[in-house]
């Protein structure tokens, strides 16, 4: 993507990020449908496409290979924004992405019992369960997101709920009527 895409599409994207646990597939995947935007979630393209350079045993998790996913995600938004088409992403982490990808970077975050329960349901060892409460504790994703995006475009929503999600989809009709005309 060029540095003028931003002016040349039509749809807005937005990126769905927080601590694993929190609901960002669910609700990238409402705010999709609700929106009528591609729902990409970016750990199913790490795992199709095999971006990783191995296996940290301890966290029980692939080891990214960045370069792999930004050159193959490059290629999508590109795709969609040749068709006029948005894109509503979801992944843990945030700071991997260029900035002039997104118009709207979600920050879900979640109550650390609703979390835990969530995570142990996953199956979730003891040490991968612990260091990702502790992450979203330390409100690690949504600093990561305030030092990667422009402030104005970060936004910290609550996700303990189903009404939550909703109301975040809510919102995000609202601010995409908003975005398509203040740029179409």
């Amino acid at each position: 993507m060029s540095d003028n895409d931003e002016t040349e599409r039509k749809r807005p994207n937005i990126l769905v990020t927080g601590t694993p646990g929190v609901g960002k597939t669910a609700t990238a995947s409402l705010i999709a449908e609700a929106i009528g935007l591609k729902h990409i979630n970016v750990g199913e393209i790490i795992k199709q496409h095999k971006c990783y350079d191995g296996h940290d045993d301890a966290l029980d998790t692939h080891i990214l290979d960045e370069d792999k996913l930004l050159d193959l995600m490059e290629n999508m938004f590109q795709e969609c924004a040749d068709d006029n088409m948005g894109i509503v992403a979801d992944y843990h982490s945030c700071e991997l992405f260029p900035e002039r990808w997104f118009d709207l970077v979600l920050v879900l975050r979640a109550k650390t019992d609703v979390l835990y329960d969530r995570l142990t349901s996953r199956g979730y060892n003891e040490k991968k369960r612990s260091e990702n409460l502790e992450a979203e504790i330390m409100q690690v994703v949504l600093d990561e997101a305030k030092e990667s995006y422009d402030l104005e475009i970060v936004q910290e929503v609550p996700s303990n709920t189903v009404e939550e999600m909703e109301n975040t989809v809510e919102r995000c009709k609202q601010w995409t009527e908003q975005w398509a005309a203040n740029n179409c």
